[in-house]
């Protein structure tokens, strides 16, 4: 009996032991092929390209406008996650409040949540040979009605809009880095039962510096049935540390319109 007890104890100590060392032997899979590519601040992704099952993002945004006859006041939460890789979404509630400037006699827009935009991504080509990454997406935003207009008429939405979106960048080396993102954009006011449909280019050029530090430009075009849109955006971005990054951006607007000024915005980015 007590032989069997200790032949006993010797199989479990020798087959508790293989155990470890096939488990110590297994190799995690291999994490897919990222690039990293200076994300723009002004129009950000939806998510990184490229990114990673389980990568995630929470970004706060605040920012001043002159419209020259009012002034207003912006703001957004956004949180990104990518569910698979190569596959991001995102939901964002962007804010708007205005205040009169010197121009005293102007009737001011009403306060408001612009909407909420929900939106997809998916990193389709991420090449090493040409250091390029190439996506598609898209954001279906839903504009609610003004804070009155809830309170008096209970309108709630005001009207949606589709927006596909096609993204290329390119490191050009481990510092000069560009991306292209552009796309058409619909609008639909369910009042009227009116469209509005437009184009939109954003060019993208960065220096990044080492630890992640950015400094660069990102030029909006917007085309329509109005006058063509161009606004530059240069910016900056600060890493203090692996998790939490600030954006600065600067709006100077460089076509001819009438309620259009300087601008400045600030992006907290966090990464839980």
């Amino acid at each position: 009996m007590k032989n069997a007890v200790t032949t006993l104890l010797l199989l479990m100590f020798v087959f508790s032991g293989n155990a470890q060392q096939l488990k110590d032997s297994v190799v995690p899979p291999a994490k897919p092929l990222k690039l990293s590519h200076a994300e723009p601040l002004y129009v950000d992704l939806i998510r990184d390209l490229g990114a990673r099952k389980g990568e995630k993002e929470i970004n706060i945004g605040f920012g001043v406008n002159n419209d020259k006859q009012y002034v207003s006041y912006t703001g957004f939460a956004e949180y990104e996650l990518a569910v698979a890789n190569r596959l991001g979404l995102e939901v964002e509630v962007p804010f708007e409040m205005y205040q009169h400037n010197h121009q005293k006699g102007v009737l001011l827009p009403d306060n408001r949540i612009e909407g909420v935009k929900l939106a997809a991504q998916y990193t389709f080509l991420v090449s090493d040979k040409y250091q390029t990454s190439m996506a598609v997406g898209y954001i279906q935003e839903f504009e609610l009605s003004s804070f009155s207009d809830i309170d008096h008429n209970g309108k709630l939405f005001e009207g949606t809009s589709y927006n596909p979106i096609f993204i290329a960048a390119k490191r050009w080396s481990s510092n000069i880095h560009t991306l292209i993102y552009a796309g058409p954009v619909a609008e639909q006011f369910f009042d009227t039962n009116t469209w509005r449909t437009s184009a939109q280019v954003n060019a993208n050029l960065h220096y990044v510096f080492h630890g992640g530090y950015f400094v660069g430009v990102e030029t909006n075009m917007e085309f329509s049935d109005e006058k063509p849109s161009f606004v530059f955006h240069p910016q900056f971005k600060v890493p203090f540390s692996k998790k939490v990054s600030l954006g600065v951006v600067a709006g100077i607007p460089a076509s001819d319109h009438a309620h259009q000024g300087l601008s400045g915005m600030v992006r907290l980015i966090w990464v839980p």
